[in-house]
């Protein structure tokens, strides 16, 4: 969570090549510390909640920062960072009708954050070293926001199934 402001101020600041080390160090830093607390049973309900808020903090800025410097189109940023607005919308909704939405991670999820991730690696690393990746990186925008927007859909499927389900309702009907 540390490095989120610095690659943030680095992509706005155009330091290019050490916003992209401050990200793969974050990456790193992710992997390692999701390792060492399942190998060594250091999981605790604290890290649970901060281990993904840290990853999706991270996407989040990285995405606004490379759509504010024209890196990325704003219809995706739009995209991405309205995704996760309106599931933490829907979650507090959910806590304050009194009807908590258990939160788990879905497999279009999940797939979803590794194409963002990979986008906004791919899209640092071309800026940063030149590489002239385009093509990559235009096949990356459309694969994440498709991910991106049948997660949201998946996401919504089943927050509008818990809202509407009731203990009373006979489930065979």
């Amino acid at each position: 969570m540390i490095l989120v402001p610095v690659v943030f101020w680095l992509l706005l600041s155009g330091e290019l090549q050490p916003a992209f080390l401050a990200f793969v160090i974050a990456g790193i830093s992710d992997a390692v510390d999701g390792f060492l607390a399942k190998r060594f049973g250091w999981e605790t309900e604290l890290g649970a909640y901060l281990d993904p808020l840290a990853d999706k903090l991270l996407i989040v800025c990285i995405f606004i920062a490379l759509g504010v410097t024209g890196r990325l189109p704003s219809w995706l940023v739009i995209l991405v960072v309205s995704r996760d607005v309106l599931i933490v919308i829907a979650v507090v909704l959910s806590w304050l009708l009194d009807h908590p939405t258990p939160m788990k991670p879905l497999a279009v999820s999940k797939m979803n954050t590794v194409v963002q991730i990979v986008l906004a690696g791919t899209v640092l690393a071309d800026e940063a070293f030149l590489l002239n990746l385009r093509g990559p990186v235009q096949l990356l925008i459309l694969l994440t926001a498709a991910t991106t927007v049948a997660s949201l859909a998946a996401y919504l499927r089943i927050w509008l199934r818990h809202m509407t389900y009731s203990e009373t309702t006979d489930p065979k009907t």
